[in-house]
Order: C-alpha cells, then structure tokens, then sequence
C-alpha cells in the first residue's frame, strides 16, 4: 500500500506516493510520483500498484529503468550500514528522496532535469550549501549503486549539472563559522547548568568545559571509554573519528585542563560521560534559547578550544595533536593568530578554578 505525504512549498501544498516493496527473491523495490493534488497521486499510486502486482510486473520493474528515489533507496539499503552514515547525511538522502527530482529516471536523467531541481530548491529557501550537499549525495549515490549494482546510471548529467550550478553562483561550499562564545556567555551557560545538573540526569558543566579545553566534538565526548584514555600520555584514543574521507581511531592530546576535568568524573559506565549526545545537543541548545544567547552551537565550543591553543601560543603541529585534525592544512585559518601576543583568556576564570577544585 502506497504512503501519500504532504508537502508545504512556497505554491501551497504538494503531495508524494510512495511505493515500497520487499519481496524475497527479488531486490527492494521503491518509487514515487509528487502532484499538486492528492487525488492524482493517490490514482497514480492505485494504477502503478495494479501494474507492479501483475505477474512479472514487479520483477520487470526491478530489472528496468530505476528512479533516481530508486537508486538513493538502494544507496542507503547497500551503505548505510557498512559505512554508519552521520545523521545530517542520512537526513540528506531521505529528504531527497521526498523531492521531485526522485521521480526522473536515473538512465536517462538530464542535466536540466537536476538543474531544475537545484533552482527549485533555491525558490523553497534552500541555501547554495544546502544544493551543493544535495548533488553531492546524488552524485555519490549514482556512482556507487551503478558498480554496485551493475547499472547504466546517468552520472554525467550530475557532473554537468554541478558545473554549471556552480558557474551561475546556484551551489557554493558552506562558510566556515567563526562565532565564539564570549566569557559572559559561557558565565551564564555555566550557571543555568550548574542550577539544574543537581537535578538533571546530564552534568552539562563538566560536559561543557571538557569540549572548551578538549577540541572533542559532541558526539565523541559521549563515546570515548576509560579503557581508551592514556593516562601517561594524557591523551585519548577517539574510536571513529570523523575525516574528510574516512572515520578512523585517533589518539588526540588532552590538555592539562581537560585531563583534570576527567580525573573527577566518577567511573560509573565503561564510556567516560555516559549520555546521549543528541540529548547533550538539545540540552545546550535549550538553554542558549532561554538565555537570549544567540548563534551559538555546541560544535562552536571545538572553534572556541582550537582558537584558544594558538591565543596561548601553542604550534600547529601541537594543536593538530589535540584536535586530531591529520592534514595541518585545516587549521591554516587559524596561523594568523600565531603573530599576536599570547594571553591565556581563562586563566583564574571562576568557573574552571571552582570545577577542578570540587
């Protein structure tokens, strides 16, 4: 039975059928059609289903032309698993998979066709970052499921499309954030969690001051166990890693400040701080909203600890070690501070002297 969902776009409201099929013997099946009205999914979705029903008809139409919706489909049943895509990825394919460029065939897919798709995603309010992702996911899915599957795809038209989208400023590659939390912010973070974690199942102050004196992102502060950290080292080993091209395990420095906040961790889990990330993320990002503190990520608080190396006057071959960052080109953005005097802009801050003295 096909699921027909709606859509609210700048026009009013669109509507998708979708059909999905697993039977054994045959490879997963997945196909969609959008319209203006529901009436016409919905009798799209009753005459296609009656065809694919039909005997063979199910089996003709796994070994035709695939959707592009088809070949995403089987990009995330072939990978997703093997390659344990980041959650914005994997909402990226989902949600290109409700867009109408899913509906085109993916053999004969044209580069106009994907350039509509890029200028509608613009009309909807889509940044040039957003599109660029989405062709991105297009082109890796296209090249993947044609060797994986042994299928004709039109990988060109992505290619050319790309090309193109970019020459008419349509796509561009994400600014780089540069946002720091001043100490006031961080003073009034600090309290609000400090107020609740008495309370709360997450001690978000120490969680906090560790990605402020660690570089570790959300998601590894949440995953890294006792078993991995090298006390006589003062370092960690982060299982997974994520890289421009692969996640690998990486041992990463631990400044002096983030080691002393681990030594008063109790050990009550095999993992260090044993919480949720995404419940770690909200909870910060919940807070920041109550407090008026505006455009502040928790992953800005990695920003703020690498910035933080250099202003002390730490070398990049020093701070790439407490980062983890493997090419020393990714933290050329941060050389200029090199030339400034070196000051240390939490010493005798309150809140690190109270934290390492409970």
């Amino acid at each position: 039975m096909a699921t027909i969902t709606p859509r609210k776009t700048k026009k009013g409201i669109r509507y998708t059928a979708q059909i999905r099929i697993n039977r054994k013997g045959l490879r997963p099946y997945s196909e969609s059609f959008s319209a203006d009205k529901r009436s016409i999914v919905k009798e799209w979705a009753i005459q296609r289903e009656a065809e694919l029903m039909k005997p063979g008809g199910l089996a003709a139409a796994t070994a035709e032309r695939p959707s592009v919706g088809n070949v995403l489909t089987y990009y995330l049943e072939d990978y997703q698993d093997l390659m344990a895509f980041g959650r914005s990825k994997l909402a990226d394919l989902k949600k290109l998979i409700n867009h109408d460029i899913s509906d085109k065939d993916a053999t004969t897919l044209t580069t106009a066709e994907v350039l509509q798709h890029v200028r509608d995603r613009r009309a909807s309010g889509a940044g040039p970052a957003t599109v660029k992702n989405d062709l991105i996911w297009l082109s890796t899915a296209f090249q993947s499921v044609s060797a994986a599957r042994n299928l004709t795809l039109k990988l060109t038209s992505i290619k050319e499309a790309q090309v193109i989208a970019k020459k008419e400023r349509l796509i561009a590659a994400s600014k780089k954030r540069d946002r720091r939390p001043e100490l006031l912010e961080l003073d009034q973070l600090l309290e609000s969690f400090s107020s609740r974690d008495k309370r709360a199942t997450i001690p978000m102050v120490p969680i906090t001051l560790f990605a402020l004196f660690s570089t570790r992102r959300q998601d590894e502060i949440c995953r890294i166990q006792w078993s991995d950290l090298d006390r006589a080292n003062s370092r960690v080993l982060v299982r997974d890693m994520k890289h421009p091209r692969e996640k690998t395990d990486t041992w990463c420095a631990l400044p002096a400040r983030a080691m002393a906040i681990i030594d008063q961790m109790p050990q009550i889990d095999e993992r260090i701080f044993p919480y949720n990330s995404k419940s770690v993320g909200s909870a910060f990002t919940r807070t920041c909203k109550i407090l008026g503190i505006e455009d502040l990520h928790f992953h800005d608080l990695r920003h703020e600890a690498i910035t933080h190396q250099f202003e002390i006057g730490q070398q990049i071959p020093v701070v790439a070690k407490i980062s983890g960052h493997k090419s020393w080109a990714s933290l050329q953005r941060y050389t200029h501070l090199l030339q400034l005097e070196h000051f240390d802009k939490y010493q005798g801050w309150s809140w690190l002297t109270l934290e390492l003295s409970e």
